[in-house]
């Protein structure tokens, strides 16, 4: 959770950002809004805004070349050194996202720019710069009771329990390209523009960005690189993913010697294991630290895709939980068979 009771929307800006390869115009508002007065309809939109960051995955802005030619890291450092300026950069960011989105499917809407004081970061009040894209309009039934009866009509309007593009850039590590949190809702795999293009951001070095990459870099061993050096069979990679995700689970910190210790335990395949974590980390340009402390919430997301499944032909598919010993395989003339111990049918 972002926001707390005393987070507050100190400034708003809307600008309508259309789209600029379908000669859609740029209608940049001329000052601030003056509802930010409005105490009801300040704390709608902050839950609009702020409601829908659900995961801890957090991000810096960077640039290939240097921090400094990243536009929104250059304006947010400027509102946060001087929140009097606020409208001026915020009409220069409505302007970059215009730029940015040439894509044909890129969709118009309404570009918020939003100035948080007391929002949360590692659960202290910082300042925040917000900033909101929403492109998705739905029909809501607007029903009125009068003298003559009931009078009911159609009207399009923004769903505030779903937020479609958003960014919160908070005022803390900005050295480091500040600490950013992202939604993007209506993403298309060819319209990465409000990531990509707009804000320019990679992961934050921190413990989910630690536990997420160490966890789908042991999936892909153990699935894809595994059986190209060593002689294993689907259910000895079930048994080494299942002790992976309970090791996770079960502790607090990842050390890799302990890890290898107690999951990969093959002093060979702890080699081989760590000959693939270095090529894994050069191909994406990441890097996964030897020791950090466990991310619980990385940790459930990557669990979901950890299922040990041995899928036999199309007839049988065995989920294995665990306890390696209790799976038997075989081949007689039949062909080739799985036995499989149990104390009592469920």
């Amino acid at each position: 959770m972002l926001y707390s009771e005393d987070t507050r929307i100190e400034t708003l800006a809307v600008h309508v950002v259309g789209n600029k390869s379908k000669d859609e115009p740029l209608m940049v508002s001329p000052d601030v809004s003056p509802q930010v007065a409005d105490e009801g309809l300040m704390r709608t939109l902050t839950a609009y805004f702020l409601g829908g960051f659900k995961s801890e995955e957090c991000y810096n802005l960077y640039h290939e070349t240097d921090l400094t030619c990243n536009e929104v890291w250059n304006f947010a450092g400027r509102v946060f050194d001087d929140p009097e300026s606020f409208y001026e950069h915020s009409v220069s960011l409505a302007k970059h996202l215009y730029e940015s989105g040439m894509h044909p499917q890129i969709k118009s809407g309404e570009f918020y720019a939003v100035y948080f004081s007391d929002c949360r970061f590692g659960g202290e009040p910082v300042d925040a710069l917000g900033l909101f894209k929403s492109e998705t309009r739905d029909t809501f039934l607007d029903v009125g009771h009068e003298a003559e009866g009931v009078r009911i009509a159609a009207r399009e309007g923004i769903d505030i329990k779903r937020l479609d593009k958003g960014a919160v850039i908070f005022n803390v590590e900005r050295e480091a390209g500040f600490a950013v949190h992202i939604v993007d809702n209506t993403n298309r795999t060819e319209a990465r523009y409000w990531i990509d293009d707009f804000l320019r951001v990679r992961q934050r070095q921190d413990d989910y960005h630690n536990t997420h990459n160490a966890l789908a870099m042991c999936k892909k061993y153990v699935t894809k690189h595994l059986s190209k050096e060593f002689d294993v069979s689907k259910a000895d990679q079930a048994e080494m993913l299942n002790d992976t995700i309970h090791y996770f689970q079960e502790q607090d910190n990842f050390s890799l010697d302990e890890f290898s210790e107690k999951v990969i335990r093959q002093p060979e395949v702890a080699e081989s294991f760590a000959r693939f974590k270095q090529e894994y980390e050069q191909d994406r340009d990441i890097r996964i630290e030897d020791e950090f402390g466990i991310s619980d919430s990385a940790v459930k997301k990557q669990a979901r895709s950890y299922k040990s499944v041995i899928k036999l032909d199309r007839n049988f598919h065995i989920y294995v939980h665990g306890n390696r010993s209790l799976l038997e395989q075989g081949e007689d003339e039949k062909g080739k068979f799985y036995k499989v111990y149990y104390e009592e049918e469920q």
